[in-house]
């Protein structure tokens, strides 16, 4: 015979996010001139309530008196409060419906907004215990039954004893009144539930801490909805990640750790052995050394455009999802480029050094309108093909040159070969990608066939620009003048010295890789990236990823999605369905696509199946990696 499970669990910061006597002092102080003082005062007895430095009665006692409140503002608190259920009661709320007959809210709040709020989520009426206001004829709250066992300490084990349930009871909840419970010998368990409230006077007593309700039915076997408690999944985020993108990941209950700057190879090859997600932008360097340490990680997220510091070969071959962010600084590169071809083409910024000391160099020598002049482009992509753009309606003639076949915008030419392109241009702008073949693609040679004169942009890849070699462009007057924003070696953080031929220089721009440090640019980054990543982790959706093959799937609904990645071989299919076939499974939908190194089948099933048939796909010969989730 199965033993039922019964489980207690608290309203007031555990089902909601809130105390909801805070909530209704917002209310009904609403006019009050000390307002503002009396919240603090009732939030203070509330916490000094919850940590048991005082006693419940009290603090109860204490708050009323405060609150000033009346009975026809309880139906603004209870729509306030069906805003404020956890999240992760909400992501179970089928699992309260399922269980309804064993699920029991046991508080020292009031029945008067609790039984509303949670009927919503299929919990009985008739299993909701709590206290229950006095009002006088005006409707005024005046009081509390006193009567009632919850009103005074050690309310909470006495309800329970008079229950006299069978089974293993297992509470739930953030506040001392909870352990209490547990202390008193009639629960089996005391889950702290600290999702939104963390006590540790509470969490020294704990059986277990449960950052999320999916937590505590994933330890008792019992979650349906989620394969997997997100407060499980480690996310780690280096080199000053955009505190929306952080607040995201964490939205979302993942466990997240936070680094400023980057990690060398050897901090991070211990740090990331426990790490499910990580978040880097261009200075960590994800090599194979480090990945071998990786046993978890599922994703990482490039929250920048170039991938070349990730070892995107061995990701596949370990089946992790790199994901980045192309799009998303397109604008804010392409007018800092702007901008320096005209500070460049005028000497402003020299100008500007000079004035600083004192010098008045008023003088139209060497300073030029870009309007008619050549702008040479070199990669044609997302950042180029904008920049083609803003510069032709400023009135320069562009011309580009890509290794790949890419259509033109406005009236721009394709130039078929680079040095050709570098004899024609007065301006040259480099936007290619950090692959080896760009190791210096601008070299002495290349420097010596730009045109007398003209200026050289770099806010692509330090590697790609021949640094000594510029420098003697530059110092000969060759080149007119660079602005150059990546560089061969870049310190790991803003308290490491910068170290460059290229420092004090004439008509020359050196910036410290803020080509897309906009804030525009850094919240989208860091809204698109996570989005990504907590899509491929929900769904198995691998839309925009660098180094998956891409499918963009439908919402789960009703099943199990199976996600297989294997290598790129025959057969592997046809093993799948195979063995779906001889366990009796019936397929609901079903969606396949390769690149030249691995394959990656999504296989959505009904929910009725075999435990065996995870263990015989995970065996298929050949596969990398096997998800299951719903």
């Amino acid at each position: 015979m199965t033993v039922t499970k019964k489980f207690i669990i608290d309203f007031d910061s555990t089902f909601t996010q809130v105390e909801a006597l805070d909530i209704l002092g917002e209310i009904s102080l609403q006019q009050d001139p000390e307002k503002e003082k009396k919240l603090q005062a009732i939030k203070d007895i509330t916490d000094k309530g919850m940590e048991g430095s005082i006693t419940f009665r009290e603090s109860l006692e204490q708050r009323l008196s405060l609150l000033n409140a009346n009975r026809s503002q309880i139906a603004s608190l209870i729509d306030s409060l069906r805003n404020k259920v956890s999240t992760s009661f909400h992501r179970n709320k089928e699992f309260l419906k399922e269980n309804a007959d064993d699920i029991y809210i046991i508080s020292n709040g009031f029945k008067d907004f609790i039984i509303p709020i949670v009927a919503e989520y299929g919990i009985k009426e008739e299993n909701v215990f709590a206290n229950e206001f006095v009002y006088d004829e005006a409707g005024h709250i005046v009081d509390f039954n006193r009567e009632n066992p919850l009103s005074k300490n050690n309310g909470k084990p006495e309800t329970i004893k008079r229950l006299n349930l069978e089974g293993d009871i297992y509470v739930v909840g953030d506040g001392y009144t909870d352990y209490e419970i547990k202390a008193s010998g009639v629960a089996n368990k005391f889950y702290a539930f600290t999702e939104n409230v963390n006590r540790p006077r509470v969490l020294a007593k704990a059986d277990h801490v449960a950052p999320s309700f999916d937590e505590i039915l994933y330890v008792n076997k019992l979650n349906k909805k989620f394969s997997y408690p997100k407060s499980r999944i480690n996310v780690l985020l280096l080199e000053n990640v955009h505190p929306v993108g952080i607040e995201l990941m964490k939205q979302e209950g993942y466990n997240v750790e936070v680094v400023s700057s980057a990690l060398s190879e050897e901090e991070l090859m211990e740090k990331i052995k426990k790490v499910s997600i990580l978040g880097i932008r261009s200075k960590t360097q994800v090599t194979k050394r480090v990945l071998d340490n990786a046993n978890r990680l599922i994703a990482i997220g490039a929250f920048c455009i170039g991938t070349n510091q990730i070892d995107l070969e061995t990701c596949q071959e370990k089946g992790i999802a790199v994901f980045n962010a192309p799009f998303s600084n397109t604008r804010s590169v392409v007018e800092m480029a702007i901008g320096e071809i005209i500070v460049l083409r005028r000497k402003l910024f020299d100008k500007s050094v000079n004035l600083h000391k004192g010098i008045w160099d008023k003088s139209a020598s060497g300073s030029f309108e870009i309007r008619g002049k050549k702008l040479g482009i070199i990669g044609y992509g997302n950042i180029g093909a904008q920049l083609s753009v803003l510069a032709e309606n400023l009135g320069m003639d562009v011309y580009y040159y890509d290794v790949l076949e890419k259509l033109a915008l406005g009236n721009a030419t394709k130039i078929e070969s680079l040095d050709k392109l570098l004899e024609t241009c007065d301006v040259i702008s480099l936007h290619v990608d950090g692959r080896k073949e760009n190791y210096n693609l601008i070299n002495r040679e290349r420097l010596q066939k730009m045109k007398k004169g003209s200026l050289l942009i770099n806010l692509s890849r330090g590697h790609v620009v021949d640094i000594p070699a510029l420098k003697e462009a530059l110092e000969s007057g060759h080149i007119a003048g660079a602005a150059i924003d990546v560089f061969p070696s870049e310190p790991k953080n803003n308290d490491e010295p910068f170290e460059s031929e290229l420092l004090g220089l004439p008509n020359t721009i050196l910036t410290p890789h803020i080509g897309g440090s906009t804030l525009e640019a850094q919240i989208n980054i860091a809204k698109f990236v996570p989005g990504k990543i907590m899509e491929y982790i929900n769904t198995g959706n691998t839309y925009n990823s660098v180094n998956f093959p891409n499918i963009q799937l439908p919402f789960l609904q009703n099943a199990h999605r199976l996600i297989h990645i294997h290598q790129n071989e025959p057969g592997i299919m046809a093993k799948i369905n195979q063995i779906l076939a001889d366990h009796e499974i019936n397929i609901v939908g079903q969606y396949l696509k390769t690149n030249e190194k691995i394959g990656y089948v999504i296989t959505d099933i009904d929910k009725a199946y075999s435990s065996r048939v995870i263990d015989d796909l995970k065996n298929i010969s050949g596969t990398i990696r096997f998800r299951m989730l719903y």
